[in-house]
């Protein structure tokens, strides 16, 4: 007798509401197993928290893990709502490489032409990070940078070995800061690609996901 082999679940986490709306409001179809979305709460801290609880179930055996959100990106040229795919990501705790990053690229391009996507490593922050800080951390050949993706990826592998990516989206960029006139614009455009993003995803969990016996 056979024995068929179960899809392992995916889960998405973000952390803010704004993201967890966004990835609510995408297209649910195409799917290839069990998907959850996860709202962390903002953080390295809350991140952990949140992903380690949520693995503890049996339930997520083997799920995929993929970060995503809204980051700030760190190199010239970036815009509100270009797409970053990390190759690893970092926090001084350390990195972690990120699983299937070409198709990843492959299938953004495909679900949001016209869009850029940058590829390289996504570093972790504990804090909103701006001016000299970001010089740093680009001087370190990191991207982009967010709070939670490294925590949240360092937490999901260490519960067990598991496909782990990072997709996020720039809504803050060295010529289009936060603070600046014209954030209402880029939020929005942020939004509509984080809310445009998970039919790649799922192409992603279909091809790197570890089946469950």
């Amino acid at each position: 007798m056979s024995t068929q082999s179960v899809p392992s679940p995916l889960l998405i986490a973000c952390a803010l509401g704004i993201e967890h709306l966004a990835l609510r409001m995408g297209d649910r179809g195409g799917a290839d197993g069990p998907v959850t979305v996860l709202r962390t709460g903002m953080g390295p801290k809350a991140a952990e928290r949140s992903v380690s609880r949520v693995l503890a179930d049996p339930v997520f055996a083997g799920a995929a893990v993929l970060a995503t959100g809204f980051c700030a990106g760190l190199a010239p040229g970036m815009h509100p709502g270009d797409l970053v795919v990390a190759e690893e990501t970092r926090d001084p705790r350390g990195s972690v490489p990120c699983v299937g990053t070409e198709l990843l690229v492959k299938e953004l391009a495909r679900t949001l032409p016209g869009r850029t996507v940058h590829t390289g490593p996504l570093t972790g922050s504990d804090h909103v990070v701006r001016g000299h800080e970001r010089a740093d951390l680009l001087a370190t050949g990191a991207i982009a940078l967010d709070m939670e993706s490294a925590a949240t990826l360092l937490s999901a592998v260490r519960a067990e070995p598991r496909p782990v990516a990072a997709v996020r989206v720039v809504v803050d960029a060295p010529e289009h800061e936060l603070v600046r006139i014209g954030t209402v614009r880029g939020g929005i455009s942020a939004f509509r690609v984080l809310r445009s993003v998970l039919p790649a995803f799922f192409e992603w969990h279909r091809n790197v996901l570890l089946p469950r016996r």
